[in-house]
């Protein structure tokens, strides 16, 4: 039984077709929804204020999750967002385990093809790891 579902949101459409996917699903099951958007940090050796951008990437993301919790509450659903801060798919993973998430739900392209080809489909990394689950949207 699906009781708890995860959606991860980067701003991007391919997000936004998996959170109207968890939305339909979190109705059907009557499933608690989480949703979570990641501000992924610089790798070691570059040179950035790294505080600044953290804070700019929970500003963008709450921007995001007030839009999302619209959303969800025109649907007649609740969500809690939050906003995680690390490696997308260890983050991703980590918050699924910690909740006792039953489905986590991807949209199947997110913002940076740059940044799949540098290091990996956030997507591939959670379905091959993940402890439940995971449904791709496309």
């Amino acid at each position: 039984m699906i009781s708890k579902i995860l959606v991860a949101h980067d701003g991007s459409e391919s997000a936004d077709k998996a959170f109207a996917m968890a939305l339909e699903l979190a109705a059907k099951f009557s499933a608690q929804l989480y949703a979570a958007s990641v501000v992924h940090l610089p790798e070691l050796g570059e040179y950035i204020d790294t505080e600044a951008m953290i804070r700019a990437g929970r500003d963008q993301y709450d921007k995001l999750g007030e839009r999302l919790a619209a959303q969800a509450t025109a649907a007649g659903q609740a969500v809690r967002f939050d906003v995680l801060v690390g490696h997308p798919a260890e983050q991703l993973l980590s918050q699924a385990e910690k909740l006792g998430i039953d489905l986590v739900v991807l949209g199947h392209r997110g913002k940076s093809l740059f940044e799949r080809w540098l290091t990996g489909s956030t997507t591939k990394q959670v379905m091959g790891y993940a402890h439940c689950p995971v449904l791709v949207v496309r």
